[in-house]
């Protein structure tokens, strides 16, 4: 068995037993998930970025912490390993719909006739059509759509003006950056929720959802808005067809039964909505691989079957990285909120308690802030959803909390220089990161992050 292969089945292991686990119970299930997943753990060696490795470093320092201060370090450790388990079975779950999306013509087709739209449409087409497409491609959009950008932003295409084809770079990439940072606000299966639901077992998603879907349509109408009035408006020609937006109409209504199917799951089985996506996105890219071969016999399903076999390797590699980084983080976040003592907070309380609800701005401000200096949001929203909770501040519920740190993690997609999405685009335009998070969209925040505060610091909901 090749080192990728042997890697794979380590991480299936994991991943089949803490589902195992979830769905059914069984603390042994549990236990198995997480010595699978250590296993995995020791393949990576030299696989891994210096975010992730430090990640693993503070999560050992942590654990060492966690023994000698803990009056229950083994059960401590423990729940914190399986909340790893639980968010590297995540990333699998939710990678296994890259597998069809990637071989999909409907996507390419979708692709194409989003970027080939007129001027006055393009931005708002480009930033919610990455939007659906980061539901399922996750950060792989950024790579597919920015490729795309710029093979067809040519100088030709532009009539030979070099300042209209750099205009559309900038106007382009920003639509699709904001448009991705949006997947986890607008996705009920995105990694933010998963996140916030699993920190806050009292919040369900229809609790976060006005809160969110709110603050997605500001974040969206802003960017349309600061787009439009900084242009520029070059001639439209007349002389050219638009293109059909049925593609995108057909893939939404893909993206929807998807959706649907995870809701069904977690109605029929009774499960929160984190957990049903765990069942419902491999089944949902198993139907739609089945669906792409249903030529060759029994509805396409063996051979779905044989795909998803050989193509795990290809398809989980890459994933290591945001399997670490996202699992530890979890990791650490655990560990920290069962180290904290609770009365030890008083003076902070003391600070923070008049605030109320416009502790929710500040949050949001925090997660955007610390990113700026290289700080992970996945780091900052896994431990703030589980400490300010038990601060008990009057006006600040639970739902509010985890809304605002999922925005906050959004937009620090959007502006910090040090994020991956940040870093995807400047390797394609061969513009700085820091040019595109404080020049190129230095106008977007300033207008939107105060729309934002007062979102939150007096929501009706």
């Amino acid at each position: 068995m090749s080192p990728a292969r042997l890697r794979v089945s380590f991480l299936l292991l994991a991943t089949l037993a803490t589902l195992t686990y979830l769905v059914g119970g069984g603390v042994i299930w549990q236990a198995a998930g997480i010595v699978a997943l250590l296993l995995y753990l020791m393949t990576l060696k030299g696989q891994l970025t210096r975010m992730a490795k430090g990640l693993l470093c503070a999560a050992g320092v942590l654990t060492l912490l966690a023994l000698w201060r803990s009056p229950t370090p083994g059960q401590l450790l423990f729940e914190a390993s399986g909340r790893f388990a639980f968010f590297a079975t995540f990333v699998v779950a939710l990678s296994m719909l890259r597998l069809p999306a990637y071989r999909s013509r409907l996507v390419r087709r979708c692709g194409q006739s989003m970027l080939l739209q007129p001027p006055s449409r393009r931005y708002p087409i480009l930033s919610l059509g990455s939007a659906l497409f980061g539901i399922i491609l996750n950060i792989g959009v950024l790579n597919l759509f920015a490729a795309m950008i710029e093979k067809s932003n040519t100088l030709s295409a532009a009539q030979g003006r070099a300042w209209v084809r750099e205009a559309r770079q900038r106007r382009m990439m920003l639509a699709l950056l904001r448009g991705f940072s949006l997947a986890p606000l607008i996705s009920p299966m995105g990694i933010g929720v998963a996140v916030v639901l699993s920190s806050l077992p009292q919040v369900t998603w229809l609790q976060l959802a006005p809160y969110i879907l709110g603050a997605a349509a500001l974040i969206f109408m802003a960017g349309w808005a600061v787009d439009y009035f900084t242009g520029p408006h070059p001639p439209a020609n007349k002389t050219y067809v638009t293109p059909s937006l049925r593609p995108l109409a057909q893939f939404s209504v893909l993206l929807i039964g998807i959706v649907a199917l995870v809701f069904s799951i977690a109605w029929l089985l009774e499960l929160r909505l984190p957990i049903a996506a765990l069942l419902g996105a491999p089944t949902g890219a198993l139907l739609w691989l089945a669906w792409q071969r249903r030529r060759l016999g029994f509805g396409g399903l063996p051979a779905a079957v044989t795909a998803v076999h050989r193509q795990l390797p290809w398809l989980l590699t890459p994933s290591a990285n945001e399997i670490v980084v996202l699992g530890a983080a979890g990791y650490l976040g655990h560990v920290c909120v069962g180290l904290v003592d609770t009365q030890q907070l008083a003076p902070l309380l003391a600070v923070l308690g008049p605030l109320g609800a416009f502790n929710a701005v500040l949050a949001m401000l925090m997660v955007v802030g610390l990113a700026q200096i290289g700080v992970n949001p996945i780091v900052t929203v896994t431990l703030l959803v589980g400490l300010l909770p038990t601060l008990g501040i009057e006006g600040l519920t639970p739902a509010l909390i985890g809304a605002s740190l999922m925005v906050g993690w959004a937009l620090a997609l959007m502006s910090s220089p040090m994020t991956a999405s940040m870093l995807i685009l400047s390797r394609f335009t061969g513009v700085p990161a820091t040019r595109i998070g404080y020049r190129w969209n230095g106008r977007f925040l300033i207008a939107v992050i105060p729309l934002l505060a007062l979102w939150f610091g007096w929501s009706p909901f």
